[in-house]
């Protein structure tokens, strides 16, 4: 719902402000304009898409390996007691553990496909110990907003989209979303915990959340201390090490399973291909209204009056062309996605402008898209502060990933 009153907002503005410069500017050129980008956002959306088939098929038939070979199960181990001290409501042994552990487990993978389904069986499981039907319970808040925050540790179809839009390193903006959707889902985390009054020091939540915040301290220093051209080298290298011990450990944990590795990749490929098609409406939509809003000149309105308040505030400013990006995260992921595309165009996949976009896209998940689908799945109606809880996560990572990226980037 959210989306459709964006998209007609883009449309409608884009009419007015062109009637405007039309009427009293004189401005001829500013319709033709609006209707040449139409047919220009509309290719290049197809473009995109069909650009995207490759990667896409690659990432999906490794990510498959893994979800064959069992690495959800291990990353569910991993986590287990750390998140079982957070949903203290649900009695010991109760099913929505395991929904709860395999869901967080599969969105740190980028495992889309399979963290939905897995996030709604948890909600039903959860709702089946909610003392009231239409209300939020705490373990349902805690849940939503651990998801709203966007915590992952594999942002592919991000590096997909930098890939097509030619970005030198695709995967150069890893660990800067690994810093920020940490500090999104740090925030959303402790907020809804003063809420509900989890004790935060218990030895099992200090052990996961201290040794994972001296890790990031550390990286976060060790990368300060560098010069800027030797975060961006190092930076790359250790993603793509990483990244590429990750395959390696996916092949290895399916062949010790005996899984056929081969055919679960080709397996998982197929389906690179449907989505690659799939999402061609949805991109021409988004990237046709934003196009059409940025050829009326509101885009570069919005953008100036927030360049002149950064610099009124004494405020560096050249974060500011991403932040459409950041701003609609919350309210769409495929107008967000369409946001991080057009500013790449725009300015470049490796400009500044278009690695913040990028890191701004992983910081964190779309918070009312969650809260609805995940909610309504369950019938809740009074989703109480849950809410509240994932605008202070977004928030989070909205600050941290502008940071991040004037460390690494900038």
């Amino acid at each position: 719902m959210a989306l459709n009153y964006l998209w007609i907002f883009f449309f409608v503005v884009a009419f007015v402000v062109g009637l405007i410069k039309l009427i009293v500017f004189g401005d001829m050129e500013v319709f033709p304009n609006m209707v040449n980008s139409t047919f220009d956002m509309a290719k290049t959306g197809f473009d995109i898409s069909l650009g995207l088939t490759g990667v896409l098929t690659l990432w999906l038939g490794i990510m498959k390996i893994g979800e064959n070979g069992g690495i959800v199960k291990v990353f569910s181990r991993l986590i287990g007691p750390f998140f079982n001290k957070l949903f203290p409501e649900i009695p010991k042994g109760h099913a929505a553990h395991g929904s709860i552990m395999m869901n967080l487990a599969a969105n740190m993978l980028g495992l889309d496909n399979a963290a939905t389904p897995l996030g709604l069986k948890a909600m039903k499981e959860m709702q089946s110990v909610n003392p009231s039907e239409d209300t939020a319970s705490n373990a349902q808040i805690m849940f939503l907003v651990l998801n709203t925050s966007g915590l992952t540790i594999i942002p592919i179809s991000i590096m997909v989209y930098r890939a097509q839009l030619g970005a030198v390193n695709p995967s150069d903006i890893f660990i800067p979303i690994l810093l920020a959707t940490y500090f999104s889902t740090l925030a959303g985390l402790i907020s809804v915990a003063i809420v509900q009054k989890i004790k935060l020091w218990d030895k099992v939540v200090l052990a996961y959340l201290g040794g994972l915040t001296v890790f990031i301290i550390g990286l976060i220093t060790y990368f300060s201390s560098l010069e800027k051209d030797q975060i961006t080298q190092i930076s790359t290298v250790v993603s793509n090490v990483f990244l590429f011990s990750i395959i390696i450990a996916f092949i290895l944990l399916a062949a010790r399973k005996k899984v056929n590795v081969y055919e679960s990749f080709i397996d998982g490929a197929k389906e690179g291909f449907s989505i690659a098609i799939k999402i061609i409406p949805y991109l021409i939509a988004i990237l046709v209204a934003i196009g059409v809003f940025r050829a009326s000149g509101t885009m570069d309105l919005v953008i100036e009056g927030a360049r002149r308040f950064c610099l009124f505030v004494g405020v560096n400013s050249d974060f500011v062309e991403a932040l459409p990006t950041a701003l609609m995260k919350p309210l769409s992921g495929s107008g967000a996605r369409g946001m991080m595309v057009d500013a790449m165009q725009t300015h470049g996949a490796d400009s500044f402008v278009g690695r913040l976009a990028s890191t701004l896209q992983g910081a964190t998940d779309t918070t009312f898209y969650i809260i609805a689908v995940y909610f309504g799945a369950v019938g809740i109606k009074n989703t109480r502060y849950a809410v509240t809880c994932g605008l202070i996560a977004d928030f989070a990572g909205i600050v941290a990933a502008i940071a991040i990226a004037y460390l690494f980037f900038h």
